[in-house]
């Protein structure tokens, strides 16, 4: 093996998702990849699929730089493989190879028997997504095969994303290619089937025959190419704690640690201004209220709070479910208790629709008829008091003011009468905003229906699905879906199955406080940093060891304490909520992949770093051999309060609170 310089290391870092948006995992790539190019620069570079629909517009052409890799590519071109290299159009624009899969589609079967052969991994004749994962892995193999043969000096660390670009993994650990390989699991493709079905699929994990459950659902060759890539790796890491357990169970390697996913967090200069964003947003999101439940507009704003849920259609993963069942309890309570609050719970994810509904769409516009009625005869009026008291020429000041009764003229009062005769409706508000295309047996409205949340007069809890995603193009909310997040008052994710959850992540950063499980990545991830996660807005509904009725209860238990706090306490909660997401942020998240980096060249060259205690990669020491969390040993004790990651810690202190709790004066 050549002598290589490991301690100024070149890496490739390649997925299906590379300037190609498929999944989450387009984003967890885009946004961490400015605080690679600020670690590695020039020595960075993306490799993902050429679709040239997409990619005229995400990357910009440049010529190679890099001698070997140009020497190679144009090797490539000689043998029919099409490419583009570039600048990604994105924050920190770093370089991206871009291989057309579609070019050496001849080469399929040859490679498919090649990849049995070397690999003894299968590949039946009608998957088009594993045909693509081959194609991928084989170009993937062919072009680092033939660039670190030219490029001798510096060490090569190659990251492969999830199962499709896994491929090249066993390819170049059986033909002894000179690199060092990290594979990072996002979630198991096992772990999708298996929790999405009936079975209690975290009770029953240890049980599994996982090759006869993968056959059942026709995905066995994915799984070999997916535990392959685990087994193959120098390197073996998930996104969270939860993750590490199904991995080590599904694919029967224990991970070597957790790489979480980061988030480029907007700070603030003055903590008003986010609360003033709130604020703004929700008045935009009472316009809407305002108009979807007029004819029964009987509750007062300022004692409302909205409420949400948010992403992939996934009824039972997603905890959908679970969120209504508890939103029927917490009816039942705000009702019992006599609250004067009410919840406006929404709903978004997309599904299958064919149009606006009617009524949805009537709301919006016969209260917007009514308010500009209003400002035009609010006009008219202050017209009539600047006429009279422009007039004025002495004597009683009296004669200068305008009587109430001569402010509306009767033809005002027609126009008016008219807009609030409009508002009548003869049924209740609709529950869902759209025409479904398959209304009678999509699972969230029949599961409202089973419940009877149904937006009726007598209801605390009104509910709206709003089966798209949020835009600010659409004529009925007009938001963003990060300005309708931070309009809101409190995020929902009660999911079953989330290796991550980007949403309440989301939510953090934005300073709104959520709900999330214990069988999230994310909410592991909070219950490792604080002792007690509810006092920053995090609150963590146990569905580990809780029956599926304890969950809602205690789901309707936390909405419950929510909703009785006064609006002071909820501006505070959301001043500490925004003050994590400095832990969030990719400075800090992308510590772990330095160190599984450097854990990967201390695997591969070990000799590089004989002696020494630490290393210096990328400005950043690092102690040896234990460069990143390890799963079951979270980074940071959250009963302590004590890190044993100086830079972390450093982070943590740098927010100027306590992990273990807060003070009552801090606000």
């Amino acid at each position: 093996m050549t002598h290589r310089d490991a301690h100024n290391p070149i890496l490739f870092e390649i997925s299906w998702e590379v300037a190609n948006k498929v999944g989450g995992i387009y984003s967890v790539i885009r946004s961490k990849a400015p605080v690679t190019v600020h670690e590695l620069g020039d020595r960075y570079t993306l490799i993902g699929p050429l679709f040239q629909k997409t990619a005229i517009a995400e990357v910009e052409p440049e010529e190679v730089s890099n001698p070997c890799m140009k020497e190679v590519l144009e090797e490539m071109s000689h043998h029919g493989v099409r490419w583009r290299y570039g600048r990604w159009l994105i924050e920190g624009a770093p370089h991206v190879l871009l291989f057309d899969t579609g070019s050496t589609s001849t080469k399929l079967e040859e490679w498919k028997a090649d990849l049995w052969k070397v690999a003894g991994i299968p590949s039946p004749p009608n998957d088009q997504e594993a045909n693509d994962a081959i194609l991928f892995g084989y170009l993937i193999n062919w072009f680092l095969g033939d660039f670190v043969a030219r490029e001798k000096s510096k060490a090569v660390i190659v990251h492969f994303h999830e199962w499709l670009s896994a491929v090249g993994i066993p390819l170049m650990r059986k033909r002894h290619v000179d690199v060092t390989t990290i594979f990072t699991c996002h979630a198991t493709l096992l772990g999708r089937y298996l929790s999405s079905g009936t079975v209690d699929f975290y009770g029953n994990i240890k049980n599994f025959v996982v090759e006869e459950e993968a056959g059942k659902r026709g995905i066995y060759h994915r799984y070999c190419i997916e535990r392959a890539a685990a087994h193959c790796a120098d390197v073996f890491t998930t996104v969270s704690q939860i993750t590490a357990y199904e991995a080590e169970h599904l694919l029967q390697r224990k991970p070597d640690g957790v790489l979480p996913n980061g988030l480029n967090a907007v700070k603030f200069s003055a903590m008003h201004e986010f609360q003033n964003l709130h604020a703004r947003n929700k008045g935009k999101i009472n316009d809407f209220v305002r108009g979807h439940f007029y004819g029964h507009y009987d509750f007062d704003l300022d004692n409302t709070l909205y409420f949400f849920t948010a992403g992939h259609y996934e009824f039972k993963n997603k905890g959908v479910d679970t969120f209504i069942e508890s939103l029927a309890s917490l009816n039942s309570r705000l009702i019992a208790s006599n609250s004067p609050m009410t919840v406006v719970a929404f709903i978004i994810m997309p599904a299958a629709t064919q149009s606006f509904a009617v009524e949805s769409l009537k709301g919006q516009a016969v209260t917007k008829q009514l308010k500009e009625t209003i400002n035009d005869i609010t006009e008219k009026i202050g017209q009539r008091i600047f006429e009279k008291a422009a007039r004025y020429t002495g004597g009683d000041i009296i004669d200068a003011i305008v009587e109430p009764t001569e402010l509306l003229t009767n033809k005002d009062k027609v126009f008016l009468k008219r807009r609030v005769i409009a508002l009548k409706r003869g049924g209740w508000p609709p529950i869902v905003t759209h025409n479904m295309v398959d209304d009678s047996s999509d699972p969230i409205l029949n599961s409202i229906r089973h419940v009877r949340l149904l937006n009726s007069p007598d209801d605390r809890v009104k509910i709206i699905f709003h089966p798209e995603y949020m835009s600010s193009s659409n004529p009925l909310i007009g938001l963003d879906y990060e300005d309708f997040v931070r309009g809101c008052h409190l995020g929902v994710f009660p999911s079953y199955y989330e290796p991550w959850g980007s949403s309440p992540a989301e939510c953090t950063v934005m300073g709104v406080p959520s709900i999330t499980t214990n069988l999230s990545g994310f909410g592991c991830f909070m219950e490792d940093i604080l002792e007690t996660p509810a006092d920053y807005g995090i609150y963590i509904v146990d569905r580990r060891t809780k029956s599926a009725k304890e969950s809602i209860n205690q789901l309707a238990d936390y909405m419950l304490q929510f909703c009785q706090k006064s609006r002071r306490q909820r501006i505070n909660q959301r001043n500490r909520t925004e003050r994590l997401s400095d832990l969030l942020d990719w400075k800090i998240m992308g510590m772990e992949y330095v160190r599984a980096r450097k854990l990967a060249l201390y695997r591969t060259y070990p000799d590089s770093f004989a002696g020494s205690e630490a290393g210096d990669f990328g400005g950043i020491k690092v102690k040896i051999p234990k460069p990143l969390s390890a799963p079951g040993s979270p980074r940071m004790k959250g009963k302590s309060g004590v890190s044993d990651d100086e830079e972390i810690t450093e982070g943590m202190q740098n927010l100027g609170f306590k992990i273990s709790g807060y003070d009552d004066d801090e606000e």
